[in-house]
């Protein structure tokens, strides 16, 4: 077994522990130094060229042997791996009863995770031991995510220089991490972390592990902080180990040269500053068990390992195999066993200490070890607490394994916030998202909002999530809530308002269609095709109509009816006006001597003219419906937060050209009334049809721009608006100055009158 000088205790105290079946010159031999010449001695006697490893020594000395000493060897190891002896081909037979660096590195990643502190340093002395520490646990902290601001390595205190410590000091003292991990393992270097105050630094977490407990138990300062928390191992006290304390005295152990620094140090500092003494060296320990004796922290450690030595031995002595040999004293004998034999003994050794714990060595050769974490509390007195405040156990299930008391802490009264935070920078709050920053960690960054479209819902995210295609940000952008759906409802100001335009100019329609009716016989009637004037009213009405299909959340039906019934009912209405104006012509030209155009005046060609450029409109529906008739979209993209229920097209070509077939049918429209503005004033009627047309075209000419350059309900409030417009413009420039003479100037809807102003001539075709 290797030893340090923090296990002297232990050392001395195996010398009282009687292992089963070794005689007494066996137990002192086995505590006794053993010298470099021995053990080349003992390797040049080996039969096998194989000799029981020395114990007492230090990593160094097996490095120091090289390959003649380290495959020979099965050892046990109560202090902190070194990483020379962590390489399984040359130490195929290590075992280790101190707690393992990795599980040690894993919890302390753990508490860092819990306290969400991502922003840390490292202390650490310049030996292979805690350079095998750094190594692990940077590599847990930044797998889990969290950065290491600065790593500090203690050189020897042979190499030390004032430039090295003020730069140490000042980069502890410079640096923005409220959390640093420290590794030390002997008094000297503890010595240095106090010339260094870190531990006086206000609101900085300390943290270590099992080896700095001794060293912090005693040396206090009054300068130190409440805000170091402590890795050790469950604390097992080993039956008769402080009877065995208080019995010791440097005077007992002459051959021990260390205990004399040992006992004084103790003695003298482990006290509270009230009754703080000197010790004589040939006092017992007695005196000093009113302080606080929890830095024997690895006696329980060397304890298992010894007991873990001995039940290995024990079973190979008595496992009945041909190749061992009682063992009987005879040093010569001793050659005779091969050591590493021992190792399967070892590997399977499973017992229950004194304690009722029960001891063995996992497959990587570590000793199953739980963990206290300690919270050390300075007290008024001048002594540290040891305040246990959480637990890790590497064995435990996944979630169960760690546990900690924040309520339990005892925090700098100082801290303006506890738990206090670590961070290179602050949390990124929902809603906005992490940006790093170039050339810095991972850990330092800047926080952006999220674009337009995603959220955030927890801190410190890396990318912002898409919401849903119908759902949008809320305003902090932390939560995606449904979008608004947007269409021309009933219930809308404006949808009641066209609503209530379309109604009305239907129901002036049906009361001009009744005017019509009820005077009939009138000769203003009569004078102006009453057949085409009621198809005209009754397709102008169904126009007015066809405005409301148009209002109200769009459905599969309501979008193909839209367009179809506006461009038939149109069409309808705009050959009338063209039949209208046709016979306007004819007629005029029939009155000529000699016309050939009388034998087609009549009912037959304005019916016809009607028929069939509306059946062509008709025909245009029918192919459009048939290829990519219109249907119901919602619009995500118009505008942000909402969705726009509207009718997509189909076919935005098939649209444009039923538009364009109503503006050629207008155009048609008119010119021929244009040309026929100069007739007689008998025939005057042609005069009206070409402020109506001009109404219809201006209408649907601006239609057009402002149309394409809206979006949504505006985009169908601007076509109904067309709609009722260019109707209205028919409806008042043909039929309202009829209605003013037959309503409101009946001398002049007379034959009389008529003939007088040259309307003799006009009759009913």
């Amino acid at each position: 077994m290797a030893s340090d000088q923090e296990g002297l205790t232990g050392e001395i105290y195996l010398d009282g522990i009687q292992i089963p079946k070794l005689q007494n010159s066996d137990r002192i031999r086995l505590n006794a130094k053993i010298s470099d010449d021995e053990v080349a001695w003992a390797i040049a006697q080996s039969k096998s060229g194989k000799a029981p490893g020395p114990n007492g020594y230090k990593a160094e000395f097996y490095k120091l042997m090289g390959d003649s000493v380290v495959p020979t060897l099965v050892k046990i190891s109560y202090t902190f791996q070194n990483p020379f002896m962590s390489d399984g081909i040359k130490f195929p037979y290590l075992y280790q009863a101190m707690p393992s660096i990795l599980n040690i590195c894993t919890g302390i990643v753990k508490l860092l995770n819990h306290f969400k502190w991502t922003w840390v340093g490292i202390i650490a002395p310049d030996d292979d031991s805690s350079q095998r520490f750094v190594q692990i646990l940077k590599e847990g902290i930044e797998q889990n995510g969290a950065c290491i601001e600065f790593i500090e390595i203690i050189s020897h205190i042979n190499n030390w220089s004032q430039e090295r410590f003020d730069k140490i000091n000042e980069t502890i003292h410079k640096s923005s991490t409220n959390v640093i991990i420290a590794h030390f393992n002997n008094e000297i270097t503890i010595s240095l972390f106090w010339e260094l105050s870190i531990f006086s630094i206000p609101g900085m977490i300390f943290i270590t592990i099992t080896e700095a407990e001794f060293y912090l138990s005693y040396q206090v300062e009054n300068s130190f902080k409440n805000n170091t928390l402590l890795f050790t191992r469950i604390k097992k006290t080993i039956p008769s180990f402080f009877k065995f304390i208080r019995e010791v005295n440097p005077i007992l152990f002459p051959d021990y040269i260390a205990i004399e620094d040992w006992w004084l140090g103790l003695c003298s500092n482990q006290c509270p500053q009230t009754i703080k003494r000197s010790c004589s060296i040939d006092e017992d320990g007695s005196g000093m068990f009113h302080c606080d004796n929890t830095h024997f922290a690895n006696s329980y450690d060397i304890y298992n390992a010894v007991y873990a030595l001995a039940h290995a031995l024990k079973d190979m002595l008595f496992s009945g195999s041909g190749n061992t040999t009682t063992w009987n004293g005879d040093r010569q004998r001793l050659s005779d066993y091969l050591p590493w034999k021992l190792h399967r003994y070892l590997k399977n050794v499973h017992f229950k200490n004194s304690l009722g714990e029960e001891i063995y060595f996992d497959e990587n050769g570590d000793q199953a070890t739980d963990y206290n974490i300690i919270n050390l509390i300075h007290l008024p007195n001048g002594t540290l607490k040891h305040e246990i405040v959480g637990s890790y156990k590497p064995s435990a299930l996944s979630g169960e394994d760690f546990t900690i008391d924040e309520k339990m802490i005892v925090w700098e009264a100082s801290l303006t916030q506890t738990p206090p935070q670590s961070r290179c920078t602050q949390n990124c709050a929902p809603g906005f998202r992490k940006l790093p920053r170039e050339g810095k960690p991972v850990c330092c960054f800047d926080c952006i909002p999220c674009p337009a479209g995603h959220i955030s819902n927890q801190t410190d995210m890396e990318n912002c999530i898409r919401c849903p295609e119908d759902q949008w940000p809320n305003e902090k952008r932390d939560v995606c809530i449904p979008k608004i759906i947007i269409f021309l409802s009933h219930e809308e100001s404006l949808g009641i308002i066209l609503m209530l335009i379309s109604i009305f100019f239907f129901l002036i329609t049906a009361v001009i269609l009744g005017i019509f009716i009820n005077y009939r016989e009138t000769p203003i009637v009569r004078s102006n095709n009453r057949n085409l004037s009621y198809i005209l009213l009754v397709s102008l009405m169904l126009c007015f109509l066809c405005s409301l299909i148009f209002i109200g959340h769009p459905e599969k039906v309501t979008c193909i009816l839209r367009q179809t019934a506006f461009g038939i009912t149109f069409s309808i209405s705009l050959s009338s006006v063209l039949a209208k104006t046709i016979t306007v012509i004819m007629a005029f030209q029939t009155t000529k001597p000699g016309s050939k155009l009388r034998k087609w005046m009549g009912s037959r060609v304005s019916y016809s003219v009607v028929l069939s450029f509306s059946f062509l409109q008709v025909l245009f529906c029918l192919v459009w419906l048939g290829t990519a008739p219109p249907f119901p979209h919602h619009n995500t993209q118009t505008e942000d937060g909402t969705i726009q229920i509207e009718c997509n097209e189909g076919s935005i070509i098939a649209f444009y050209c039923v538009l364009g077939y109503l503006g050629f049918l207008a155009g048609i429209s008119f010119i021929v009334a244009f040309l026929a503005r100069n007739l007689p004033d008998s025939f005057n009627e042609a005069k009206y049809i070409t402020f109506s047309m001009l109404v219809f075209c201006s209408v649907w000419v601006s239609f057009i721009p402002t149309y394409l350059s809206t979006r949504g309900k505006y985009m169908v409030a601007v076509e109904i608006f067309a709609i009722l417009a260019s109707s209205a413009g028919i409806l008042g420039c043909i039929f309202i100055p009829k209605c003013y003479i037959i309503l409101l100037r009946p001398d002049r809807n007379n034959r009389k009158y008529i003939t007088k102003n040259k309307l003799s001539n006009f009759s009913e075709y």
